[in-house]
């Protein structure tokens, strides 16, 4: 693979789990924004550790294929490996982070890797699409959606979200996360978000579902969602939660 010569989150959040799936000028961008922010390292590792107890949890509710929108590197815990009897289609908009996942996910029957762009469903292969969700629109299915929502106007995410409530069949499931103003207090990592970066207080986070239902454990700081054990000590950067096609719980 060619060496690309600007950052991307994706590679940079590997980058803060541990991986290997990354370049220099990914490490560089990190530690750019480390120098801003202070350690991300404990912040991912939470957020992955709230993506594999969400889908765990999905899966425990008979969810057996996922679509992953805004997917990054699909390891380090991702969602092939957090349920791996399940079938998994990653997407996402970056053409370099698509060729690496479909390099690392070649080998794979179960799982697979192509664009998608969150706020057009259409762009979505179809092929893909009911290769690795079989039954999409016709039984229960998990969404993804991590790591998009402050990327998002109000507007734009409400439409989105709908959208795939309506392009969903009823009891299926959405994880979503959203961020909190902690970056506030930290003007230059703020200001390295860009000017499409959207920090919303928590109260604001349950009426951008509209008719997705969250579970009884609610829009919370990630860490206290369903702890393994005692919460992680980390920043409230992070509220997220899991979701469902259903008038209620």
């Amino acid at each position: 693979m060619v060496e690309p010569d600007q950052p991307s989150t994706a590679r940079m959040i590997d980058f803060w789990l541990g991986g290997e799936h990354h370049f220099p000028v990914d490490v560089a961008a990190a530690r750019d924004f480390e120098q801003a922010y202070g350690p991300c390292e404990p912040v991912f590792r939470e957020l992955r550790a709230f993506l594999g107890r969400a889908v765990r949890a999905m899966a425990a509710r008979g969810v057996d294929s996922f679509l992953v929108f805004g997917a990054g590197v699909p390891t380090m815990g991702n969602v092939h490996e957090a349920a791996p009897d399940a079938t998994v289609l990653y997407t996402d908009v970056d053409p370099v982070t698509i060729r690496l996942g479909q390099r690392l996910l070649a080998g794979s029957d179960r799982a697979g890797y192509g664009y998608g762009d969150a706020t057009d469903i259409g762009t979505v292969d179809r092929a893909q699409l009911h290769r690795f969700v079989p039954g999409w629109g016709r039984r229960p299915v998990g969404v993804v959606f991590l790591g998009l929502a402050a990327f998002l106007d109000d507007e734009t995410l409400a439409r989105t979200l709908d959208e795939l409530y309506e392009a969903t069949a009823p009891g299926s499931l959405l994880a979503v996360d959203f961020d909190t103003e902690e970056l506030a207090g930290f003007p230059a990592a703020l200001a390295m978000m860009g000017p499409a970066f959207r920090m919303r207080p928590p109260a604001a986070f349950v009426p951008l579902l509209g008719r997705w239902t969250p579970t009884g454990d609610g829009i919370v700081p990630i860490a206290r969602w369903r702890p393994d054990g005692p919460p992680a000590q980390v920043p409230d950067a992070f509220h997220g939660g899991v979701a469902v096609h259903s008038p209620a719980c």
